[in-house]
């Protein structure tokens, strides 16, 4: 089995591409696993915590307010800058809407440590950005829940940051706690294992959430590849854009973590505070978020390494 988990680790990228394959072609499995996404994402939050010692990974002191300054950039004040936006395009309560202030609102994806390395980056900046941007998350919603149309009273709006903070909380004390009391998970063996298995889950996750999208791609739906193009301009776009800005003033080693979370966000962890009707209705744009997510090691790790050649000829 810890072969297997192991084997897991090393196919990644090839693991996560065929996930989106199967979630597409068989679409009966993927409806079978769409009630099963937002515990399998509670479960991923669980084994990210269970991989890495979070007390450890925590920034040193004096790199904090550097952290919690991106973070707040990231979840308070993109989406609120897309709130105002699309309020005078007139866009705010449209599916398309409504899903790309979630992505903007939401924490750095579970696996963007994981996504890193295959990029050839370095994974901390990841990890640290994951672990604040995690935390603060319940916090950091509510000026987005608040004014977004599509939750409506305040009461609703804290009790959806409260379903939030509960999940977290729950997800990565016990991941936490095993950790600490069950040395095997703090060995290379066991990292690498449960490395294994966070990518065995993405990928089973990711069949889930394509549950809207291949019944929009049998019937050729003009929104399918509306949303598809908004998704892939939006995750890919971000990720260019903060490389190119973390080279531009000088953070070339952290450009490929910090662009890898500022496109990847995991988006589905919202499901669980979001009204029922709504949450049915982000299906598709969800299912369409996970493309460019589950292909950017593909995509963006060649593009970077062009990027980053042509940055280091032109300082030279």
């Amino acid at each position: 089995m810890i072969a297997l988990l192991h084997a897991l680790a090393r196919h990644g990228r090839l693991l996560l591409v065929l996930g989106l394959i199967v979630g597409i072609l068989a679409p009966r499995l993927a409806e079978t696993l769409a009630p099963l996404i937002f515990p399998m994402v509670v479960f991923l939050l669980f084994l990210s915590t269970l991989r890495v010692d979070v007390l450890r990974a925590f920034p040193a002191w004096g790199d904090v307010p550097g952290y919690l300054g991106i973070t707040l950039a990231m979840q308070v004040v993109l989406p609120m800058l897309a709130i105002g936006a699309l309020g005078v395009m007139g866009g705010l309560t449209s599916i398309l809407g409504i899903g790309v202030v979630l992505v903007l609102a939401a924490a750095p994806l579970t696996g963007s440590p994981g996504l890193t390395l295959m990029v050839g980056g370095d994974p901390a900046p990841a990890l640290r950005q994951l672990i604040i941007g995690t935390m603060l998350l319940p916090l950091t919603v509510l000026p987005v829940f608040w004014v977004m149309p599509v939750f409506g009273s305040p009461v609703v709006v804290a009790l959806a940051a409260a379903k939030l903070l509960g999940v977290i909380a729950v997800a990565g004390g016990l991941g936490l706690i095993l950790r600490r009391r069950v040395g095997f998970f703090q060995s290379f063996q066991g990292e690498r294992a449960v490395e294994g298995l966070i990518t065995g889950i993405m990928a089973v996750v990711v069949v889930g959430l394509m549950s809207a999208v291949g019944p929009a791609l049998l019937t050729a739906s003009p929104a399918l590849w509306n949303t598809l193009i908004l998704v892939c301009g939006l995750n890919f776009g971000a990720q260019i854009l903060v490389f190119l800005a973390m080279h531009r003033f000088g953070r070339a080693e952290a450009a490929p973590a910090l662009a890898i979370i500022a496109g990847n966000r995991n988006l589905a962890l919202f499901l669980g505070a979001l009204p029922a009707d709504t949450a049915s209705d982000l299906l598709l744009f969800i299912g369409c978020y996970q493309v460019p997510m589950y292909i950017t090691p593909l995509v963006i790790g060649p593009l970077m390494r062009v990027l980053h050649a042509r940055g280091s000829h032109v300082e030279r």
